[in-house]
């Protein structure tokens, strides 16, 4: 069961916004990961509850920032309810659905979810929907990825072999690309992330070591 943390960068100037403190793990739905993001003072910025199904899909997804909360999960596609913290009774929430394959935000949790679901064979390439939350205003944008498995590699480890997977993941209405390297339920390297720490296995995953 992995659990860590993740440092939070400006993926332009490499500012040290935060970080965000994870665990997750198989369950019996499919796979979990839960996460709480702090500031560099220590205060609260979000937290990030995602569940998939035995398919990668997502089952369950809760979100919380900047006075906001989403809950969706797959129905014929994506759906969602925003709503204000605020607001216990949702008297004021705002519902939406997309035809989309899953949801994208500023947690690690949905590039692993996203790699999960598509389960690319090497040198393989695909197009994903997925409908984005991000900031502290939670507002849904829909967009389309390009994910391309660009090559695997093993580096040994005290373990065993440690199988790094190395995507392209391409932003197809910007045309904007980043590399982004994947060890499991591990995100070891991507712009604007770094991996930190890792408590378990025991031995921890250092990408380049």
């Amino acid at each position: 069961m992995p659990n860590g943390r993740y440092s939070l960068h400006d993926p332009h100037d490499q500012t040290l916004l935060g970080e965000e403190r994870f665990s997750c793990a198989p369950g019996p739905a499919g796979w979990r990961y839960v996460a709480k993001s702090h500031a560099l003072d220590g205060s609260l910025l979000g937290s990030v509850d995602l569940t998939l199904d035995s398919r990668s899909r997502p089952l369950r997804m809760e979100l919380r920032a900047g006075g906001w909360q989403v809950r969706g999960g797959a129905v014929d596609g994506v759906a969602w309810v925003r709503s204000a913290a605020a607001d216990p009774t949702g008297a004021a929430a705002t519902e939406g659905h997309d035809r989309a394959h899953g949801f994208s935000g500023d947690s690690p949790a949905f590039l692993i979810a996203t790699a999960r679901l598509l389960r690319l064979d090497e040198g393989a390439a695909a197009r994903v929907r997925l409908v984005s939350f991000t900031g502290t205003a939670l507002a849904p944008r829909t967009f389309d990825q390009g994910w391309t498995l660009r090559s695997v590699e093993e580096h040994p480890t005290d373990s065993g072999p440690l199988r790094v997977e190395h995507y392209q993941v391409a932003d197809l209405e910007t045309g904007e690309q980043r590399e982004i390297h994947l060890a499991g339920d591990v995100l070891l390297a991507a712009p604007g992330i770094e991996l930190e720490e890792l408590d378990a296995p025991p031995n921890p995953w250092r990408y380049g070591d």
